[in-house]
């Protein structure tokens, strides 16, 4: 009698795609071309065998002079754009010695509270001459007008400026929580970032919309590229609103992914993503400008995936994902640095991310043709898989009346979170394998040197601010600020108002209170 066979196991990629044994070629091949609508195989015709990825690491701890001196650092090891980390007080709108900042200065990135800080952050940086990413938020404005008021004092025009403000609120209400003021005023902001970008720094990037956050939070690849999308159309409806034309802003329009560790399928993720934005804004919004269709992202390695046991596994874990952006067409990237899931990056293991992305740019000759992964019909397949969950997605949120109802009803919390448990609950059953975790760990750790951040440096900004209260103008600030909130009461562009308040060294605490006092802060209801 014939042995009855086991059917084989069944096998899922991280969102839970099944994967058969083998795949073939469709029956009907794609025809697209990169640099060409809608842009699957990558923006330019060239891509990078014309020029490499913005190589920009994620920096910025302590005070103003210490992260100086970290720009200067991997500037001189050979990084190619700045991209600076902020402390949660200046995040969320508290000046180093407000009460609500105890504890926290310095510590998950820079404390920056005045115009002085800023200035002394980009002390012998010409900022006409280097790109710039902040990842900041509820305070973007803020931070975008000490930036263009240092330039200007270092002799640059804002015109002259280039770089990338986050200024993703939509995602703070998601994932991330660091909000200050309720969806409609802080929709207001970034409105009023991209149209004063438009037209006074042309070449800044005055939002970038991010799937990022959503990622580590726990989504699938699918719904990363679904609500990351859908957030884009709720803040280019804002825009439109506001009087804008579509070809005037969207052009400067950028996004930020994640990258994790399922090779195959974040390639497909971005090929995707190209080409469901691309086809929304040519057939939704009816751009006309090229520029305005396509796709632009920064990308970082996955924190999430990094581990605190055997940290050196990061390296490796790292470089797999770094080859996986590349393949999927970044514009610009940050690699995760092998002790981060420890403490801050120190400067050795800093430069080690960087060596990461150098090596797989000039060593690893996948940057020779513009997509070496043309052709792979598993590839196809996730693409196919990826593209018909992203569009039911954006079905289903359209019919919820947009991004901002969606979050409000707790539709993306709530479909996040299913999968973050899906996922712990496989890794805690030992069926998901994190190697020196759940398996292959070691009883006896190196131990690791950590880059710790302690109290000095509060005491330090405490000291700043109060010199600085001394000596400025405080009759100015006061007139700056009360005309600031003045704008703010009625409907007119805040960035002017913002900007000259900063001038004359008015506070990030300062600013943010005076718009505390006309939006209100935002109080999440629960959602079950």
């Amino acid at each position: 009698m014939a042995q009855k066979q086991e059917k084989p196991k069944k096998i899922l990629t991280d969102s839970n795609f099944t994967v058969d044994r083998v795949y073939h070629a469709k029956k009907k091949a794609t025809k697209e071309e990169p640099g060409k609508y809608p842009f699957t195989r990558g923006i330019h015709a060239e891509m990078y065998r014309e020029r490499f990825w913005t190589m920009r690491q994620y920096s910025g701890f302590g005070d103003a002079k210490q992260t100086n001196e970290r720009f200067k650092f991997m500037l001189e090891k050979g990084q190619t754009g700045l991209s600076m980390a902020f402390d949660l007080p200046t995040q969320i709108g508290h000046d180093a010695d407000a009460t609500q900042a105890e504890g926290e200065v310095g510590k998950v990135g820079v404390s920056i509270s005045s115009l002085k800080d800023m200035m002394t952050a980009f002390d012998g940086i010409p900022l006409g001459k280097v790109s710039s990413s902040m990842t900041i938020n509820s305070t973007a404005s803020t931070l975008l007008a000490y930036y263009i008021a240092v330039g200007e004092s270092q002799g640059f025009a804002s015109t002259e400026l280039r770089g990338t403000t986050q200024n993703d609120i939509l995602k703070e209400y998601i994932a991330r929580n660091t909000y200050i003021y309720p969806p409609q005023p802080s929709m207001r902001l970034i409105g009023d970032m991209i149209g004063y970008c438009a037209k006074h720094v042309p070449q800044w990037y005055p939002v970038s919309i991010s799937g990022y956050h959503m990622r580590e939070a726990g989504s699938t690849a699918t719904q990363e590229v679904a609500f990351t999308i859908a957030n884009a159309i709720a803040y280019i409806q804002t825009c439109l609103d506001r009087g804008l034309k579509i070809d005037d802003f969207a052009p400067r329009l950028s996004f930020f992914f994640c990258c994790t560790i399922e090779f195959f399928e974040e390639i497909a993720k971005f090929r995707v993503a190209r080409k469901i934005y691309a086809e929304i804004l040519k057939e939704k919004f009816h751009a006309k400008d090229p520029k305005s269709l396509q796709l632009k992202f920064h990308t970082q390695t996955s924190g999430e995936s990094l581990t605190a046991q055997q940290p050196d596994n990061n390296i490796v874990r790292v470089a797999i994902q770094t080859m996986a952006a590349v393949i999927g067409g970044t514009q610009s990237l940050h690699t995760n640095s092998r002790d981060e899931a420890l403490a801050l990056p120190t400067a050795e293991s800093a430069k080690i991310a960087l060596r990461t992305q150098q090596i797989v740019a000039h060593e690893s000759g996948i940057t020779k043709t513009v997509d070496p992964m043309a052709g792979s019909h598993y590839l196809e397949y996730l693409c196919d898989e990826i593209e018909d969950g992203v569009r039911k997605y954006l079905k289903q949120i359209e019919k919820m009346g947009g991004a901002l109802k969606a979050i409000e009803k707790g539709f993306f919390q709530s479909e996040i979170r299913q999968n973050a448990y899906r996922l712990k609950k496989e890794v805690d059953a030992g069926e998901r394998v994190l190697v020196g975790v759940n398996k292959f760990s070691d009883e006896k750790e190196a131990k690791q040197e950590l880059l710790r951040i302690d109290d000095t440096v509060e005491k330090k900004q405490r000291a700043v601010l109060k010199k600085l209260r001394s000596e400025r103008d405080n009759k100015k600030v006061q007139y700056a600020l009360s005309k600031m909130q003045v704008a703010a009461e009625k409907d007119d562009n805040l960035m002017p108002f913002i900007l000259n308040a900063v001038k004359v060294y008015a506070t990030t605490g300062e600013v943010s209170n005076t718009f505390r006092q006309v939006f209100g802060e935002y109080r999440p209801k629960e959602v079950f």
